[in-house]
C-alpha cells in the first residue's frame, strides 16, 4: 500500500510509444514544398555534323529584354502587346519563291524578302539581362509560345477541323485510350511539322 501523500509513478514507456508514433505521424503527413520548374519538350539529339548549316539573318527574329522589362524586338522598342502579332507575322512570312524547295504554300504573310523563308527555317532567339524580372520573361515567352499555338491552331482548323491546342491537350492526356492517341499522333505531328517551334532562349552578356 503506497503511503499517504507520496507522489504517483508515472509509466514513461507508454510517453515513448506516443511520441514515437507522433514522430511517424508527422513524418507521412508532413509535405516538402518544391520549386515548379518549366515544362519544356526538348528536340531529340541529333547526330553532329561536319559542317553546321547556314542560317540567314533574315531567318533569325530577335528578342531582348533589358533589366527594366523593354522590349527590343529586330532592334526596335516594341510593347508586349504587340509582340505575339510581329512574332506571327515572321513566322507566317514565307519569303521563299513560288518553285523553290522552300516554298511555302500554305502561309500567309506578307512575303517580304527581309524575313524569313519558311516556317521551317525561322528561328526566335529570346535573351534577356540577368537582371530581368522572372514575370516579365515568362510573359513574352507566353506571347512567343502563344504565337506558335496560333498558327497551328489556323492549320488544325483547315485540316482538321479544331484547334491544335485541343488536340495535343487529348494526346498527352494519360486517360486518352491508346486507339485516340494513336489517331491523334499523327495530326498532332503533322501540324508541329506545318510550325516547329523553334524557340532559342539565352541569357545576355551585358545590361541595358
Amino acid at each position: 500500500m503506497a503511503r499517504r501523500g507520496a507522489p504517483a509513478e508515472v509509466n514513461a514507456g507508454s510517453m515513448a510509444d506516443i511520441a514515437f508514433l507522433l514522430l511517424i505521424f508527422f513524418l507521412v503527413t508532413t509535405t516538402i514544398e518544391t520549386d515548379a520548374g518549366l515544362d519544356r519538350m526538348l528536340p531529340p539529339i541529333e547526330p553532329p555534323t561536319e559542317t553546321p548549316p547556314i542560317i540567314k539573318e533574315k531567318n533569325i527574329f530577335t528578342v531582348n529584354i533589358n533589366r527594366n522589362g523593354q522590349l527590343l524586338v529586330e532592334e526596335e522598342i516594341t510593347d508586349i502587346r504587340k509582340l505575339r502579332e510581329k512574332a506571327i507575322a515572321f513566322l507566317d512570312n514565307g519569303a521563299a519563291p513560288s518553285g523553290s524547295p522552300d516554298y511555302c504554300s500554305y502561309c500567309k504573310g506578307k512575303r517580304l524578302g527581309d524575313s524569313s523563308d519558311n516556317p521551317a527555317k525561322a528561328i526566335i532567339s529570346l535573351k534577356n539581362d540577368r537582371e530581368t524580372k522572372y514575370s516579365t520573361y515568362i510573359t513574352v515567352q507566353n506571347e512567343l509560345v502563344g504565337a506558335y499555338n496560333d498558327l497551328r491552331n489556323r492549320e488544325a482548323q483547315r485540316l482538321f477541323g479544331r484547334d491544335f491546342t485541343a488536340m495535343e491537350a487529348e494526346y498527352l492526356d494519360p486517360e486518352t485510350s491508346s486507339d485516340v492517341q494513336d489517331e491523334l499522333k499523327e495530326k498532332v505531328k503533322r501540324i508541329q511539322e506545318l510550325f516547329p517551334q523553334k524557340l532559342s532562349e539565352a541569357e545576355t552578356d551585358t545590361t541595358n
